[in-house]
């Protein structure tokens, strides 16, 4: 069986994902759906004959800056699109067009045949319009996606649809049109990382010093973590670190850890080690977590 939202339906698929790929070194989803966006400009009309049960009859059409929510949702694989509307009286409607399981909402395409949660399968197109009292227990109908445009993550840049819905086996349909022009997205997180080459070790204790710094296009709380190790010549001395930075755009922002050898018997002493290092943040924009992947390079300790 289909799920019903949005999110249901694309979380099975970002579980998976996220399994499976672990720390990407680009971006790894973290949920099925872009962030919810007020519509710049839009309409939603709908309009149904005399015993139609969702319109009760009527026609009405909610335009966006004129009511007190139209929001428009995509799912991040370009499958489905949902579409908010909560009007000055407080009813909240609600549109929810998508695609077969695996396809995307494809441009000039005419969905028949499309289903309700639970009874969508997953070749059926799902197709659900109503009011939060007044919604249909099983429903057949169509859709047409004459227009629309993608950005990152499922953010919908543009959309134009009609749909055509029968409610629980009447023979009268509810029929409506949705257009819609989002603000333009915001950017996606970019990360940078540097690892100095010039290090503190305190000849006594053995704990070393090393440094850094992180650069991001946007505010981003931003985790260093990685491992320095030195070959000796009786031994490897390593030792692992993690921090939290609070990035802000403009420039570099240092960050500094200290550390010892967890290996039984070893010190970290002056001379060359290696340091290795990676820094991953979630976008607080979009449903991902940008990773720069592990950099490496060759630090100078020097005594405190």
């Amino acid at each position: 069986m289909k799920t019903r939202s949005l999110l249901g339906r694309s979380a099975r698929i970002a579980a998976v994902l996220t399994a499976a790929l672990g720390l990407a070194v680009a971006a790894a989803p973290l949920t099925g759906t872009a962030q919810a966006q007020e519509a710049a400009t839009g309409t939603l009309s709908f309009s149904g004959d005399s015993g139609e049960y969702v319109t009760g009859g009527r026609s009405a059409t909610y335009t966006a800056g004129e009511v007190q929510q139209f929001d428009v949702q995509g799912a991040t694989d370009g499958s489905a699109v949902g579409t908010t509307v909560v009007t000055n009286e407080g009813e909240r409607w609600t549109l929810h067009l998508a695609a077969p399981d695996g396809q995307r909402l494809t441009e000039g395409t005419t969905y028949t045949g499309a289903l309700r949660w639970p009874y969508a399968q997953p070749q059926d197109p799902e197709l659900e319009f109503g009011e939060d009292t007044r919604w249909c227990n099983s429903s057949t109908g169509s859709f047409t996606v004459s227009h629309i445009a993608f950005g990152p993550y499922g953010y919908v840049r543009e959309i134009d649809a009609t749909f055509e819905q029968y409610c629980d086996g009447a023979t009268v349909p509810a029929r409506g049109e949705l257009h819609a022009r989002m603000p333009e997205p915001p950017a996606e997180l970019a990360l940078g990382l540097t690892l100095d080459s010039a290090g503190k070790v305190d000849p006594h204790t053995g704990r070393i010093t090393v440094q850094g710094s992180v650069t991001c296009n946007k505010q981003a709380q931003v985790t260093v973590s990685g491992n320095v190790d030195q070959v000796q010549k009786d031994a490897t001395a390593v030792g692992y670190y993690q921090t939290t930075v609070a990035c802000t755009p403009g420039a570099p922002v240092p960050w500094t850890v200290s550390l010892t050898s967890i290996e039984p018997g070893t010190a970290f002493r002056s001379g060359a080690a290696t340091l290795r290092g990676a820094a991953k943040a979630d976008d607080r924009d979009w449903p991902v977590t940008v990773n720069t992947g592990q950099q490496t390079t060759q630090v100078t300790l020097d005594k405190a």
